[in-house]
């Protein structure tokens, strides 16, 4: 049996958002009920253009319907740009962890949502078979393209297949696609240039904190109290910049979503991609 934390019970037990919208502006599914997870997910607007309704159908284990509830309730009320830049990872980072064999969950999550928001734009979603917009299968099993397993393993820094295998099931069942997915990972990872030096990490740590608060009060508060939110400096140690959402922020749903997107990616643009963003009460 797998080792669920209480935030994930509850979503599996309680999940919000079942079922599906009338009407909706958007529609997206992914998976197949063949390969054992299925994810329908639709949605609709308000007339300010910010996703007022979401809801989803799911066939799958406790961490699709746990990961499913968590995702429609971090893009309600955002805009279609904004709900674009969710990522799986923000799924987990709510949730709180899922067991690493079940990653793949969490990834349907976000391609389901990519999917509905590609339908309302009218834009083609090509199929997992489609070899011409997708790449080609290595998975037969799952119907996992060499496209797919690069942009997966790209965005979550995945280094093994193993780590593969728990987050787009590839290789999860025959296993004859086991050395074409290590040959794939080695041509992406064999062919990086070692990461340049890092000028922040020269500096002090007093240097670094009044860098850290000079981005934070030029670049992210005047974004944030936009909205009606605003964020305080807390601490710094070990790369990690500890801050305290305020206003709106603090009681928003997709606070972990700003933390990730607007907070986080900010300091790592201007200063140093090495921050890590943590909000402390």
């Amino acid at each position: 049996m797998w080792d669920y934390n209480k935030k994930v019970m509850e979503h599996f037990l309680n999940p919000r958002n079942v079922g599906e919208v009338e009407n909706p502006d958007g529609t997206g599914e992914v998976g197949n009920i063949t390969c054992g997870d299925a994810l329908k997910l639709t949605f609709k607007l308000d007339k300010d253009g910010r996703i007022a309704d979401v809801k989803f159908k799911t066939f799958g284990c406790a961490s699709a319907i746990a990961s499913s509830s968590v995702l429609t309730e971090i893009v309600k009320g955002m805009t279609l740009e904004e709900a674009a830049e969710v990522t799986n990872k923000d799924i987990v980072d709510v949730l709180g962890e899922l067991p690493e064999e079940k990653m793949h969950c969490s990834v349907m999550g976000m391609e389901a949502l990519q999917a509905a928001i590609a339908d309302y734009r009218g834009e083609a979603v090509a199929s997992e078979a489609d070899e011409d917009h997708e790449g080609r299968i290595v998975c037969k099993c799952f119907g996992v393209t060499d496209t797919k397993i690069r942009r997966v393993a790209l965005e979550n820094n995945l280094r093994t297949v193993e780590e593969i295998k728990n987050f787009t099931k590839a290789g999860g069942a025959c296993g004859c696609c086991l050395d074409e997915i290590q040959q794939i990972l080695d041509g992406i990872w064999k062919g990086k240039e070692a990461v340049k030096e890092d000028p922040f990490a020269q500096l002090s740590v007093v240097q670094k904190v009044i860098k850290i608060q000079e981005v934070i009060d030029r670049e992210i508060k005047p974004m944030l109290e936009k909205d009606g939110g605003s964020i305080e400096f807390v601490d710094f140690r070990d790369d990690k910049v500890q801050v305290r959402l305020q206003g709106r922020c603090a009681a928003c749903p997709s606070a972990a979503v700003t933390l990730k997107h607007t907070v986080q990616a900010k300091l790592q643009e201007l200063l140093s991609p090495v921050l890590t963003v943590e909000n402390v009460k």
